[in-house]
């Protein structure tokens, strides 16, 4: 009888250096502490946790203003059934309508 030896995964994390560390220069960055955890896992080819998140949405910050106005844009969209209004005032709700992602250069 043949039995399936069960696979070995490493895992190596470098300690992030600290401030301190990084202002004292590049010879005291030598110090940093490699530890390797060895661990048995019966399906190590099969990933179940997302590999790639994507992009991260711009997102700014929603003044007190921005909330106000969109409240009142999606009770405009909500009383005209206007589905699009509606959305455009969750977004500046939200802070991720686009408003301050653009540069001007002049």
């Amino acid at each position: 009888m043949f039995y399936r030896r069960k696979p070995r995964t490493t895992k190596t994390t470098t300690t992030k250096p600290t401030l301190m560390t990084r202002l004292r220069g590049p010879s005291a960055r030598t110090k940093t502490v490699k530890t390797t955890t060895t661990t048995n896992t019966p399906h190590a080819s099969h990933r179940t946790t997302k590999r790639h998140a994507g992009p991260h949405h711009h997102k700014r910050k929603a003044t007190f203003g921005d909330k106000v106005s969109g409240a009142m844009l999606k009770m405009k969209g909500s009383i005209t059934r206007r589905p699009g209004v509606k959305a455009a005032g969750t977004r500046r709700m939200h802070g991720t309508d686009g408003r301050g992602s653009h540069r001007h250069v002049y």
